[in-house]
């Protein structure tokens, strides 16, 4: 049986062409281990949620999964190919 593709941390999607590595504790709040995610699911991520919320609330895949705003996304992106990309909208000040 030959090995499963890799997955995005975030939306599960198999990884497409280009990864990047996501701190699942940001780096600048003492984070070491990283996962990989689709550049989409990355500035996603960071677009919507403050490095202190990172490490406070969403320390998880199922924790990012289950907030609202990217639980929306996640649900979005899900049908998208794995090199998909799109302009993401900045988190509101």
């Amino acid at each position: 049986m030959p090995d499963e593709a890799p997955t995005c941390f975030l939306c599960d999607r198999p990884l497409g062409q280009k990864v990047q590595w996501h701190h699942i504790v940001p780096k600048s709040r003492g984070g070491r281990e990283t996962a990989p995610v689709h550049p989409i699911c990355h500035k996603t991520i960071h677009a919507t949620l403050t490095n202190k919320q990172l490490e406070r609330d969403c320390a998880s895949a199922e924790a990012l999964r289950a907030h609202p705003e990217l639980a929306k996304f996640v649900d979005w992106v899900s049908s998208k190919e794995p090199d998909f990309h799109a302009p993401t909208r900045r988190r509101k000040a």
